[in-house]
Order: C-alpha cells, then structure tokens, then sequence
C-alpha cells in the first residue's frame, strides 16, 4: 500500500500482490501445520496452537495494540523508502535486517505483524485446518494486525512524500 501511494507500485498490480501475498501465506501456513503435524496432539495449550500461526497482544488493549502495529508498519515502510532512495543501498539485506530490528525491538507487544497478510492468511488457515484441541482462532483481535499495518504504510508513505518533496525543493531552491 505503502509503495503504491508514493507510486512504487502501479495500484493495478496492488490486487495481484495481495493475492500473491495471502497464497503464500495460506501455503506457509499449511507448511508448519504438516512439519508440527505429531504436536498438535500432544499439545495441549490452544493459546500456544494459535500463537504458532499468527500474532497476539502481550497486554490486549485494542488502541495500544493498534497503535503498536502502526508503528512498526510506519517503521518498515519508511525506511524501506529511505532506502529506495539511496541506489547503494544493501536492498534486500538491509531489509532483512530491517525486519528483524523492528521484531527485536517493537515486537513485544504484539508480535509485530507488520503485513496484514502475515497475519489473517495464517489465522485463516488455524481456523480451516483439522488441529487437533486448536480453540479460538481469535477474531476479536484480528483485525488489529490488519488496519494497524496498512494504517502506518500509509501514513509512512504521505511523510516520506512530504518529506522527499520538501528534501527536492530545497535542493533546487540552493
């Protein structure tokens, strides 16, 4: 979303990424339900299934949590577009380490999902999958993993406009 507000992306290969990103999340999903598969018995917490395929609060207060998530996204994606605009940039691993840098640090609270489909393709596939003793998928708190990190790639995305544009005025001003 991100990436497409400041035109990175082209909005007609938004729904294209987004279905890529929900299938590779089903299947991702799927993958760790097989490679558990003798667990899931064995297991008995539903709180410690769940938390295998998708993200929760530390402390569930739904604004904080929310407020989490916009956080982390608006980290992400800012400095994804920092990035992208130094063409010497390390790409990828600076990304890669971007990531883990936002879970290190901001991801206590509440698991820092930071993806929507990160979240809700897993969580989907807790709730279709056969997981023995599972429990609530929790759809209380689904959607905080959702609007959190599509509400911060957004608001990343009007600063580092702001910003760059303010950033190309002075430079030709001078």
């Amino acid at each position: 979303l991100g990436l497409a507000i400041v035109g990175k992306t082209p909005w007609d290969q938004v729904p294209m990424y987004l279905i890529a990103q929900f299938l590779g999340a089903f299947i991702g999903a799927t993958l760790v339900f097989l490679h558990y598969y003798p667990h899931w018995a064995e297991t008995e917490d539903p709180g410690l299934k769940l938390a295998v395929f998708s993200t929760g609060p530390a402390i569930r207060n739904p604004l904080w949590n929310l407020v989490s998530e916009i956080i982390g996204t608006f980290v992400l994606v800012f400095v994804i577009l920092c990035l992208g605009a130094n063409t010497a940039s390390l790409g990828p691993l600076a990304v890669a380490l971007l990531i883990v840098v936002i879970g290190l640090s901001l991801g206590g609270t509440t698991g820092y999902a930071i993806n929507p489909a990160r979240d809700l393709g897993p969580r989907i596939m807790h709730a279709v999958l056969p997981i023995p003793g599972k429990g609530s998928s929790d759809w209380e708190y689904a959607w905080i993993p959702v609007a959190g990190p599509l509400i911060g790639g957004a608001v990343a995305a009007f600063i580092w406009m702001a910003a760059y544009q303010n950033f190309i005025l002075n430079v030709f001003k001078n």
